[in-house]
């Protein structure tokens, strides 16, 4: 039979090992309690499309700064006998009500886009809401017509953003294809990107102060339209009832 002599140092060495056990133990069940936590929260996600048996998509213009391109946006839109949807920035409507006033009258969509442009995320939810309702008042004010989309600046958002706009009876809204104006791509390019990932339900995002964006828009219309596509503002993209959207953002009536 063999004895072991626990010698302090031994003890002390022991008392840690079983210490630095117990601590790890707590540590993994924290970890597993976060994880199960994460798992069982449900991702909150915008509309980026919306499911569509009919060939039908709609063009976005974000308008945020500049006015000059404006008036001929809404002509090539008059002349193919397009109505699209306009998202504004509160301050852009606050410089440009007349344009605000002739977008509506042309009988686009005018949407909400935040009243500063702000990265939402970094807003408290009094503040997000704050962004959103200032906006939607500044265009009910000039339109009659208030607001019931909302895009967010730079197609930022978390589940907060996402909840606030539900609760303010909207649709967060964002886009499966990015023409990719803001890069000042050639007309060319531009189209063929559209053509390349149109399907049913597409949100096209384009921006109203783009270089090539008045050069681009005949020939984008063209070409959706030769693929037998109707262009729709979003607000008759989107079907009426429950919804939920999916990990791609797409859209479904329950």
């Amino acid at each position: 039979m063999r004895f072991y002599i626990l010698t302090r140092k031994k003890l002390i060495s022991l008392f840690s090992c079983a210490l630095i056990g117990v601590v790890a133990l707590i540590v993994a069940g924290s970890t597993a309690t976060k994880v199960v936590a994460t798992m069982n929260e449900q991702k909150e996600v915008p509309v980026y499309c919306v499911e569509r048996d009919e060939k039908v998509c709609a063009l976005s213009f974000d308008a945020a700064w500049g006015n000059e391109q404006t008036e001929t946006l809404l002509n090539i839109l008059d002349e193919y006998e397009v109505k699209s949807t306009f998202f504004l920035v509160k301050q852009w409507v606050d410089e440009y009500p007349d344009s605000v006033k002739e977008i509506s009258a042309r009988g686009h969509d005018v949407e909400n886009h935040s009243a500063t442009h702000p990265h939402m995320n970094s807003l408290s939810e009094e503040q997000q809401k704050e962004e959103i309702t200032s906006c939607s008042e500044a265009i009910e004010n000039l339109t009659g017509k208030a607001p019931t989309l909302f895009r967010a600046p730079y197609g930022e958002y978390n589940n907060s953003l996402v909840q606030n706009v539900k609760s303010l009876d909207m649709y967060c809204v964002q886009w499966n294809i990015d023409s990719l104006d803001w890069k000042d791509p050639a007309p060319d390019d531009m189209v063929a990107k559209i053509e390349q990932n149109l399907t049913e339900g597409s949100i096209i995002l384009m921006h109203n102060g783009a270089t090539n964006t008045p050069e681009a828009l005949p020939k984008i219309i063209e070409a959706i339209q030769s693929k037998g596509y109707k262009i729709v503002p979003v607000s008759e993209l989107i079907p009426e009832g429950e919804y939920y959207t999916d990990v791609q953002g797409m859209m479904h009536l329950k």
